[in-house]
This record gives structure tokens, sequence and C-alpha cells, in this order.
């Protein structure tokens, strides 16, 4: 054979050892009766992760229409892993609230490592087993009724400023109009900071400091993040000597470096020791349990990137909608009048909260949640076949699908903020049904959800007081998903128009 053919022979066979590799589990499901959705060599079920011609959910979505009407459970493939979807809502209710023991943990705590990234590991996301319980029962309280109460004056002061930045803004605004993005994350950036640090970021003026910049980098590296994490599940050995962090070292740096300084300030400072704020609450926990400077740093860190991004992202779209429905505009503005509201009752908008609950329906932080099984659980698909899954499967509930099923939403596209009415049975009825994850559900629910929602409703009510909001023509017409899996939004952005009231 000569030295050519030898070759050539060689790396057939190598091709072929890797083809192997890469397919010879694809009958897993199968094998057990459960039909399975179509797979390919390297990237399994979720092409779109490789191609980037989309976002991934859209593959979620197809796999779960076409089998949503015959099975409620589909095998799938995270690249060469075998994994199960879950195709209707009884099924995400038990693996979210009924039968959360056995599905207790998130599938991307697999990739997170502790040391590296320091931030995300200690997201309450993130955590598994008692660390996330525990965790959970120390900042729960820091965030109750009572601490959410005390930090809404510092939202209306902060509120009034985002007005005046929107309007001067608007003096110098392009054709293209504003990115309300942008607009959304300096008033996030700016209200928490005040709220969790009692610190300014100036992010309403010429010269905002650092954070701004900063919160905008948060989630930057979120694609080498993810794939990463495809890597991890072709080959799981990587995880013991490469890791990849969410954070960049230089962002996670400069929220470390500030959260000192704050934490030496607060301790030098007898007045700002009086605030009732996170901090604080985070510093006598410190006290209290004994939690190292890392710990306590890492705690306060990750409230500060969760509610920075989400509460932007989500305000964001509120405002998107509200542009595209004047008349659901104008419902906003006569339920919340004029006059100055306090904080129970700005805690009772009930349109309000509708159109926020609106939002996250169709614009979900959570597009699909991954879910590790915890304990020995069996599922049974609609033909009668059950397959029994074992600690550190995976289970895939696919919240973007079920959020738009014209089966259970009405027109899924629109918007429709009545559908979350109280008279009509509000969030707890599709939540109860496991049709609405907007802040997750079960135990593991957003512990920050009473002050996300305080801090977006008073932003909405001074927005629509001071301004009609409108579409601007850059933004596009339809709700089409960008190709980003962390903090998903409109593809193309979000530009608006704000035009002054009189």
């Amino acid at each position: 054979m000569c030295p050519i053919s030898t070759a050539l022979f060689v790396i057939a066979a190598i091709l072929a050892l890797i083809y192997v590799f890469l397919t010879w589990n694809f009958s897993y499901w199968k094998k057990m009766g459960i039909p399975t959705a179509k797979s390919w060599p390297f990237v399994g079920s979720f092409p779109s992760v490789f191609t980037q011609k989309r976002n991934v959910v859209y593959d979620i979505d197809e796999i779960y229409e076409q089998y949503k009407n015959t099975d409620s459970i589909v095998g799938v493939f995270q690249t060469r892993i075998p994994q199960l979807m879950v195709t209707t809502p009884e099924y995400a209710h038990k693996i979210f609230v009924s039968d959360f023991r056995s599905f207790h943990d998130n599938e991307m705590a697999k990739f997170t490592d502790s040391k590296k990234d320091p931030i995300l590991a200690n997201n309450p996301f993130i955590l598994t087993g008692e660390a996330w319980k525990e965790r959970r029962a120390e900042v729960t309280p820091g965030l109750s009724a009572n601490r959410v109460k005390a930090a809404y004056p510092v939202s209306l002061r902060v509120c009034k400023k985002f007005v005046e930045y929107i309007r001067r803004q608007s003096l110098m605004a392009p054709a293209q109009g504003l990115n309300a993005k942008d607009l959304c994350l300096c008033y996030t950036t700016e209200v928490i900071s005040d709220c969790v640090l009692g610190i300014s970021a100036q992010s309403f003026t010429d010269n905002p400091t650092p954070m701004v910049g900063m919160t905008k980098r948060v989630f930057e590296q979120s694609f080498g993040f993810i794939f990463y994490s495809v890597v991890a599940n072709l080959w799981p050995p990587i995880t013991k000597f490469y890791t990849v962090s969410l954070f960049a070292k230089d962002v996670a740096a400069f929220f470390h470096d500030i959260m000192q300084k704050c934490i030496q300030v607060r301790r030098e400072s007898p007045a700002a020791q009086q605030r009732d704020d996170f901090l604080n609450y985070m510093l006598q926990l410190q006290e209290k349990k004994g939690l190292n400077a890392a710990e306590l740093t890492s705690h306060t860190m990750t409230f500060l990137t969760d509610g920075f991004e989400t509460t932007a992202q989500v305000l964001t779209h509120t405002l998107l909608f509200l542009a595209r429905n004047p008349e659901e505009q104008q419902k906003l503005r006569e339920e919340v009048g004029t006059a100055e509201l306090t904080f129970e009752q700005i805690s009772e908008l009930p349109f309000t909260e509708a159109c926020i609950h609106e939002t996250l329906r169709i614009f979900s932080p959570v597009l699909a949640a991954r879910k590790v099984v915890t304990e020995p659980y069996e599922l049974t698909n609609k033909n009668g076949v059950s397959v029994k899954l074992r600690p550190g499967d995976v289970v895939i509930i696919p919240v973007n699908a079920l959020h738009n099923d014209p089966q259970y939403y009405e027109e899924p596209q629109s918007f429709k903020p009545e559908r979350f009415l109280n008279i009509n049975g509000g969030a707890k009825k599709y939540r109860d049904q496991g049709l609405y994850f907007g802040f997750g559900d079960g135990p593991r629910i957003c512990p920050g959800m009473r002050f996300s929602l305080t801090q977006i409703k008073a932003a909405l009510v001074e927005i629509v007081r001071n301004f009609d909001v409108k579409v601007n023509p850059k933004t596009r017409k339809d709700n089409e998903i960008d190709d980003t899996y962390f903090m998903p939004a409109l593809k193309g952005g979000v530009w608006l128009d704000f035009v002054e009231r009189h």
C-alpha cells in the first residue's frame, strides 16, 4: 500500500471512529420506546447552537410542535448526551413544583467552577443541594416586603431623574429614536446601585461612573460559556482541568473591588449603617453566620448582576408592547393617575402588573429550563410507555413553547395583558396550570421578584405620565428573538420615540 493510500486509510478510520463516537448512542431513547427528535453528529438535536443563524430556542420550539399532540415526552440529544424533553404543562408543573425534590438542580451548575467564577457559582440559580437551600434561606429575608418598601423612596427619586434623562436624550435623538435597552440599563444600574449599595452610578449624567459600562458587559462572554458547555457535553473530562467563566475577569474584578469599597464605607460610617438596605442586611448576616469576605462579596454581587440586566430587559420589552399598543398604554396611564403613589398603592396596580406578566410571557428571561434529576423518577408517555430517569439525567422544559402555544394562549404573539388580570385568575392561574414561568416557579422561584416588579412599576408610572411612548420605524414589527442565549431580547433591538405630554 502506497504512503498516500495509507494516509487516506488512516484519515478515513479516524473520521469513522469520530462519527461512531458522536452517534453511537443516538438509539438510546428508541431502545426504551421513547420517540426521538432528529439529531445530527456533533450538534445533536439543536444545530442552531453551532450555526448561530437563529436562537436555539427555535430548535426546541420545533421539536415541541412536532410531538406535543402525540407524546408527553420526547428524547433529544445535547451533542451526544441523551436528554428528555417534556411537552405537557402537567409535567412542567410537576418538575418545577410538586415533584421539585426529584429535579432540585439546574444543569448550568455542571459547567460552573466556584474558584474561577465565584459570582456565578454563588448565584442561587446555580447552587445545588443543601448549599442552595442554605443560601436561599439567607437571601430571602433581605428581599422582604419591608425592605423593598424601605427602598421605595430611593426608587421614586431615581425615577424622577430617569424622566429628566429621557427628556434630555429625546431632544438630541437621531431619526432612529432612542435605544430603549440602553435607557433602561441606565435606570436599573442607578436604582439598584442606590438601593443595594447606597451609591450613585451617575447613570444620568454626561460623566457616568465605570459601573454603567461594566453593567453592559456583564454577559458579554455568554456565547463562550455556552460553547464550553457544549464541548463539556461532548467530552465531560474537560471540566476537571479547563473551565470558562461567564463573567470576564476585568468585569468580575471591577464589581469585587467596588463591593469591597462599599463594605468599608459602611463599616466606617454610622449614618450609612442605618440604611435598611440589602448590603446592611448582608453585613448583619456576615456577623451572624460568619461569612468570609469572599462569600459576602459574591452574595451581594449576585443581586447586582442579576438585577441590572434582567430588570432592564423586562422594562425595555414592556415599553415596546405599550408603544405598539397605544390603547393599552392609555389604560395603564389611567390606572396610575397623576398623584404620587405610596408603596402600598404601587403594589396594587393590577393592570400595570398584568402588562409586566404578559411581557414576561412573550419574552421570558429563561426560554427553556434544563433541570437535573436528583432522585430516581419515572415519566410516562401518552401511549403508556414509561422511562425511569436516574440522578444526573437532564430534563428540558420548553418554556417559550408553552408560553406561545395557541392551545393555551389565544393569539399568543399578541400583547393581551387582560390574560393576567386577577378577575381572570391572574398569573397564579397560569402558574398552577404549568403554563407561566416568567419568574420561574416552585421553591426556586425568583427571590427578587417583588423588588423587580416594584422597580419596573415605578419606572412605568413616571414614563407614561410624562410621555407618549411610540415605536420607532427602526424596530421590527414581529417578536423574533435575537441569537443570545442569556437574557434574550427582540432581534435588532428596541428603538422608541418619547413624545412629551403636556
